[in-house]
């Protein structure tokens, strides 16, 4: 269950061999299904797309955002229901992309393994860590050498776009820019990181 006003590392991965993004357009596609579900509902402080598989951070919106967002939240009484309309926000927006892709790439079924996974984020210092590891996956998973050459995350964004939460995780951006860089040559700890967050 998703609760109002709360972190979360939020992933998932594509059905057996099956790739979530087979070209560029795919993910400008995710991106565009995502942000017309998971806005209302929640802000993406960080993401990464690669193709078989994503990771979000989100931070669920406060109860009242919500509800002056949906009409139909109004009528939701019980608390449990209102934090059910949450990951329901998340299954419909995985169930409009599949029906895109398979439309598209005439095929059929599941493109996602059923339940998407949710971490709740309790202090700072898992914030930071998350961040790293969200935008270091693709050097993880081998697609990219350098994480700057990954196209499909919020690396570069993030400090602008967050420059408050930059300021209070990584003390300023010279820090953020050498703690990325520091996790890229030390890929030890890095997979120790990884172990510790999922």
């Amino acid at each position: 269950m998703l609760l109002f006003s709360t972190y979360y590392h939020i992933y998932n991965h594509a059905n057996g061999d099956d790739n979530l993004f087979r070209e560029e357009e795919n993910y400008n596609f995710f991106k565009k299904k995502y942000h017309q579900h998971i806005d209302p509902i929640a802000e993406t402080i960080a993401w990464c797309l690669m193709p078989n598989h994503f990771h979000l951070l989100v931070k669920i919106k406060s109860e009242e955002a919500v509800a002056s967002t949906f009409l139909k939240f109004e009528t939701l009484e019980k608390f449990e229901q209102r934090c059910t309309f949450l990951s329901k926000q998340f299954s419909n927006f995985f169930s409009s992309y599949t029906q895109s892709f398979n439309k598209v790439y005439k095929r059929r079924g599941s493109l996602f393994i059923k339940n998407f996974k949710r971490k709740e984020v309790t202090d700072d210092a898992y914030l930071r860590s998350l961040i790293l590891y969200i935008h270091l996956n693709p050097v993880k998973h081998g697609f990219v050498k350098e994480m700057s050459s990954w196209p499909w995350n919020s690396w570069k964004t993030f400090p602008n776009i967050y420059p408050g939460l930059t300021e209070q995780l990584f003390t300023n951006l010279e820090q953020y820019n050498t703690l990325h860089q520091e996790k890229q040559l030390y890929f030890e700890e890095y997979k120790k990181l990884e172990n510790d967050l999922i």
